[in-house]
């Protein structure tokens, strides 16, 4: 399936779920000894949903209609499902067209994107269960995989992402069957690990971290908790534990956001200043963007189309002298060049290369002591970090190629749950008041100076994937609370994600368990 960019894979924030997804949801919170009852899992449900009851949530959905993503999604599984039948006629350009972002079809031409499709067809031919619906996004589930479908937003509302993911009764590998015990420090909420069992049991991963934490005492300290679980390398056996690094796509971007705002409360640049009144090593196509404008993703600056590499290039070679602006300014879109550009501009006016930059700016203050920019896969390899693995066409685990994100400022942080956790507890402690309020405040949409708004302002999230890995942070605006997710091979993890969220209301200590 066509590639997510790494600042929208974890970008998974359905608000129209599935009415019979939500009762198998019920059924199996009963099971799990949440509620005694299956009316108060369901009242429980609805209340999540922002519902006073399962009724009123249930003509919620039931009123409303499919979406573009869901739409277009509909016509791959019926155009598709006979694919290796007899007679079957694959769809000419033109008609994927219909259905299909040039974007995406620029990326993955035609006859590649048909044939990986038509591989699917006894899949299609299973029952469709649409697990939420966001107004741009589906996910579904469908013969032990889930899809993620992304619409762009201008009409038609074409496919611009659709990806696959294996779940654990899908895959083959047997390794992922029996993880190692869970690791705990902290005094964790007491449901989260079921969450990491239930995790490994429904998903299928090589490894997991759950953490969280709540400030207090100041820039970098903070009541924090992190639990491991799983291989970080199945090769060798090992256990996963609370020192090794995992990669940050996406998240990243909060360093970076953070070491900008920093630069902005020195004066070294205002948040209205056109962009290029800064850079040294490159200029933006359109000469209006403004720091701002990157930070909220609406400079309308193109992705590069590398993203691994055995070193990190300058990003002069990746994007050339001058970066194409080929969205329009002022419209939000999960932009990767455009906090590349930014983490151009954080080298450019302190002198430094971007690695050195965050730590100085970021990093140390935060105490993420463990945290890494590596700028080479043999500086990679030089830590004691986790293996990444990606699904082979058999649905094996196969570890990564010895690779490095090309995209620093995106991507290219490495560190522990622990450390990641400072960073979401931590990073506004660094700022003035008025820049850390006006980070969490809508700039256009739901999107503010990076963080990702829900609707009703009650949390933030940073979020993003590669082919071998998750990040996610999502942090509870009156109070910092904060929740951390990685991993180790690209999945949704948005159940997970409302799962930690629903625990924060009840914490309480736990044990180490979940299977071994």
């Amino acid at each position: 399936m066509p590639r997510t960019p790494i600042s929208q894979a974890g970008r998974i924030l359905p608000d129209q779920p599935s009415l019979r997804f939500l009762r198998v949801e019920a059924k199996r919170r009963v099971a799990a000894g949440e509620f005694p009852a299956l009316h108060a899992a369901q009242a429980a449900i609805a209340r999540e949903h922002g519902l006073p009851t399962w009724i009123a949530l249930k003509a919620r959905i039931e009123q409303r209609s499919d979406g573009p993503a869901l739409g277009h999604l509909r016509w791959v599984i019926a155009r598709f499902r006979d694919a290796d039948r007899p007679g079957w006629a694959a769809p000419a350009p033109a008609e994927l067209a219909e259905h299909f972002d040039q974007q995406v079809l620029a990326a993955v031409p035609p006859a590649t994107l048909t044939a990986e499709i038509a591989r699917l067809a006894p899949d299609l031919r299973s029952e469709l269960t649409v697990i939420g619906q966001a107004p741009l996004q589906v996910q579904v589930q469908l013969a032990g995989l889930r899809y993620f479908a992304v619409a762009a937003a201008e009409p038609p509302h074409l496919l611009t992402g659709l990806r696959g993911f294996p779940l654990a009764e899908r895959l083959t590998d047997p390794r992922v069957k029996q993880p190692p015990r869970a690791q705990l420090t902290g005094d964790p909420p007491a449901a989260v690990p079921q969450i990491a069992a239930r995790a490994f049991a429904g998903i299928g991963l090589p490894a997991l971290v759950l953490a969280g934490g709540v400030l207090g005492g100041g820039p970098g300290r903070s009541s924090s908790w992190v639990l491991t679980q799983g291989h970080a390398d199945l090769d060798r056996d090992e256990p996963l534990d609370p020192a090794h690094l995992l990669p940050a796509p996406g998240v990243t971007t909060l360093v970076t956001a953070t070491a900008v705002l920093r630069l902005v409360a020195e004066g070294r640049f205002g948040l209205d200043d056109p962009v290029n009144g800064h850079l040294r090593a490159l200029r933006l196509e359109n000469p209006a963007v403004t720091v701002r404008d990157l930070l909220s993703h609406q400079g309308g600056v193109d992705d590069p189309e590398l993203d691994y590499a055995d070193h990190v290039p300058g990003l002069p070679e990746l994007m050339g002298p001058v970066a194409a602006c080929g969205g329009p300014r002022g419209t939000v879109s999960p932009s990767n060049g455009g906090y590349a550009v930014l983490g151009q501009l954080v080298a450019d006016v302190t002198g430094l290369s971007f690695a050195r930059a965050a730590r100085r700016l970021v990093l140390g203050p935060l105490g993420m002591t463990a945290a890494r920019f590596p700028a080479s896969a043999a500086e990679l390899a030089g830590t004691y970090h986790a293996t990444c693995y990606t699904v082979t066409s058999d649905l094996a685990l196969a570890p990564s190629p010895p690779q490095v994100p090309v995209l620093q400022a995106v991507a290219g942080l490495w560190c522990t749950g622990a450390d990641l956790v400072r960073l979401a507890t931590g990073w506004a402690t660094l700022l003035p008041a008025t820049l850390a309020s006006q980070s969490l405040s809508a700039q256009a949409g739901d999107v503010g100076l990076g963080w990702l708004l829900d609707p009703d302002g009650r949390t933030a999230i940073h979020a993003g994937g590669m082919p071998d890995a998750v990040a996610l942070v999502r942090v509870r605006v009156r109070d910092g609370r904060a929740h951390v997710i990685m991993t180790t091979r690209q999945v949704v993890v948005e159940s997970i994600d409302e799962q930690l969220t629903r625990a924060w209301t009840s914490p309480g200590p736990a044990t180490a368990g979940g299977p071994r």
